[in-house]
């Protein structure tokens, strides 16, 4: 076997400066309602050190751990995740702000969605490297992946999480388009996805509600509910102006968003470090993206060329949406910020993950520069 290359050291430089800037963001973010909550302003700042530290260790890890040995590992790892998800109906589940989507397991907890996604991109990329003949055929190449995209979403969709099972649906119909799938295929795949999310919006008061404030988040009847934390993004996002108001400056995060720490963290950036601070974060962002890109097309066999095309679609997709929502670019909903956002399971995915293609860029056949 050839000898082992260094790995990328650009995109490994740049998830840790992401994963620096996440902390920093979740400790002035997170102060107020720490210390109102909690009585601890350190809560989640210390949460958040647990989890990078963990999630370090995972990254070396998967970084000298060889990526194929996860071809072997892939169904047993989809099935683990399962499991995972259905952990969440029984006593062990957790119900938080209105959502039963954590599981409690006595030290700490966990959500069962970041595990299927990592798990499902594993799984659907194994499968493709093994059907390369077939991913154009309908019975023996479609059909067994739209399962495969089918049972991942729907066990988040059982979850009322609407908006992580189309983050991982569009990550996966992206690496079945990568894979070279029948375009007729990827249609079908598009307007049942289209339709389905139609009917989740349509089938919920609160998804309908939230459309409606999308469209006019300042009209009266939604601009106090619904349409609230629209409005107090977009006034974090207009008060940081070119350089912010500086690091812990910001006034929207003393309880005008809920939770500024997770779903909305971006806006807080865009308030204490203002367009500039924004505009890092998301070349930060562009260039871990790039960098992967780069590592797929370099990829020496089939299975790291999905993985590393999977995991980058899904931190691509999730970015996209958290800054589209915090921005109004796209109705409000719950998404995390990839190596940024306050949430221990998410970002200690997101660094095994990374860790993951670092491995692969080991293996890459591709220049470094």
């Amino acid at each position: 076997m050839a000898k082992k290359r260094a790995s990328d050291f650009t995109l490994m430089i740049a998830v840790i400066l992401l994963v620096f800037i996440g902390i920093i963001m979740v400790f002035s973010s997170s102060w107020p309602d720490a210390l109102y909550k909690l009585g601890d302003g350190y809560h989640f700042l210390k949460k958040q050190l647990q989890a990078s530290g963990i999630g370090l260790v995972a990254m070396l890890f998967f970084m000298n751990f060889d990526y194929w040995k996860l071809d072997k590992l892939a169904r047993l790892i989809f099935i683990l995740s399962i499991i995972s998800a259905f952990l969440i109906f029984t006593p062990l589940g957790i119900e938080l702000n209105g959502a039963r989507r954590w599981v409690n397991l006595g030290f700490t907890t966990f959500m069962p969605s970041d595990a299927i996604k990592i798990g499902s991109i594993i799984f659907l990329s194994s499968f493709l490297s093994r059907r390369k003949d077939d991913v154009k055929k309908f019975t023996k190449g479609f059909i067994p992946a739209l399962i495969i995209i089918g049972i991942s979403c729907g066990l988040i969709i059982m979850q009322r999480d609407l908006s992580t099972s189309a983050t991982l649906g569009m990550a996966l119909f992206i690496l079945l388009f990568v894979a070279g799938a029948n375009i007729f295929h990827l249609s079908i795949l598009g307007v049942l996805g289209i339709a389905g999310g139609t009917l989740a919006i349509v089938g919920e008061k609160f998804r309908r509600m939230r459309f409606t404030a999308f469209l006019n988040p300042f009209a009266p009847e939604v601009r106090d509910n619904y349409g609230w934390q629209a409005i107090q993004s977009l006034y974090a996002l207009g008060s940081g102006g070119l350089f912010g108001l500086g690091l812990g400056k910001s006034r929207q995060k003393f309880f005008y968003i809920p939770e500024p720490y997770n779903d909305f963290i971006f806006a807080i950036i865009g308030e204490e470090l203002g367009f500039l601070g924004c505009v890092t974060v998301m070349l930060l962002l562009l260039l871990i993206i790039w960098r992967g890109l780069r590592i797929a097309l370099g990829a020496k066999d089939l299975f790291g060329c999905y993985l590393a095309s999977g995991i980058i679609a899904l931190i691509a997709v999730q970015s996209l949406i958290h800054i589209a929502v915090v921005t109004s670019s796209m109705p409000t909903t719950g998404i995390t910020l990839p190596f940024i956002s306050y949430g221990g399971t998410s970002l200690m995915m997101y660094m095994a993950a990374a860790g993951i293609l670092l491995n692969i860029s080991r293996h890459s056949d591709l220049d470094r520069s």
